[in-house]
């Protein structure tokens, strides 16, 4: 039996979290029942899955605890009617003011393989709870670091700015994400840690991929500034993906492999 190189078994885990290309692995996602609202005081209906096809509940929720929603002015909403079960975990959001809201899940996670008395072991862990524990005792240590963002955006009323972070890699939204039509050229730029960044691959899946026999996948590539241009086929979500490798670090003197994700779900409406 082929024995599996933990490090690339650990790699491959921390992808798998945080974003996937074209397979049947694992997929995040966070889903409004709608983008776009106008009046006052609108409630928006929210589930976060894990899942093999996108959009359909059938593997595992999202826990709610990692789960944030800002309003336009960047004050943290309350999640409403929270549940929690075992594929799916949903809640509702009140829309009090007028603009651009978003709703996330960001974590940093640490992997680490290594052997002790011989024996291969490996742990997914946080960086605090890795501080605690006697290097000197672990053999071969492998570290990697992996951060990631799962995003939705929702607008009531008028669209706001929505400023880029400045951290791991992200979009900057020339196009507001909430103003994307069937047919419609759609303009967004790829940062990492606030920089514009050269050749960076984008996939973007249209929702609903159980009921497909071929994913369909776009590709999109970012030019010499940084830009990505995205013609939607047709109407319906889509779900956005993309990641890359960071700079490498040391933890405790052990050197760390890093990298980074970003997954949006948009709506694109008809034209």
């Amino acid at each position: 039996m082929k024995k599996r190189n933990p490090i690339l078994f650990f790699t491959t885990v921390a992808i798998t979290l945080f974003t996937v290309g074209t397979g049947q692995a694992h997929r995040q996602w966070i889903l409004p029942s709608t983008t776009v609202l106008s009046g006052e005081n609108q409630w928006v209906s929210v589930e976060a899955a894990i899942s093999n096809d996108l959009f359909f509940p059938n593997h595992h929720a999202m826990r709610l605890s990692g789960i944030s929603a800002l309003s336009p002015t960047g004050k943290p909403l309350e999640l409403k009617s929270p549940a929690e079960g075992e594929i799916r975990s949903s809640f509702e959001l009140l829309l009090e003011e007028q603009g651009t809201y978003r709703i996330f899940s960001q974590r940093k996670t640490m992997f680490a393989s290594w052997k002790e008395n011989g024996e291969s072991k490996r742990m997914r862990t946080s960086a605090e709870e890795l501080e605690k524990m006697d290097f000197s005792k672990m053999e071969d240590l492998k570290l990697r670091e992996f951060s990631g963002r799962v995003e939705s955006i929702v607008t009531c009323g008028e669209p706001t700015e929505l400023k880029p972070n400045g951290e791991g890699i992200e979009l900057e939204f020339i196009t507001h994400p909430n103003d994307l039509f069937s047919g419609e050229t759609t303009t967004f730029k790829v940062l990492l840690n606030g920089k514009p960044v050269v050749g960076q691959e984008v996939t973007i899946i249209k929702g609903d991929d159980r009921f497909r026999n071929s994913v369909d996948e776009i590709k999109a590539t970012s030019n010499d500034e940084g830009i990505v241009e995205i013609i939607w086929p047709k109407a319906g979500r889509f779900w956005l993906t993309m990641s890359a490798d960071l700079e490498a670090t040391e933890f405790k003197g052990t050197p760390v492999d890093r990298g980074t994700s970003y997954t949006l779900t948009l709506e694109v409406l008809p034209e």
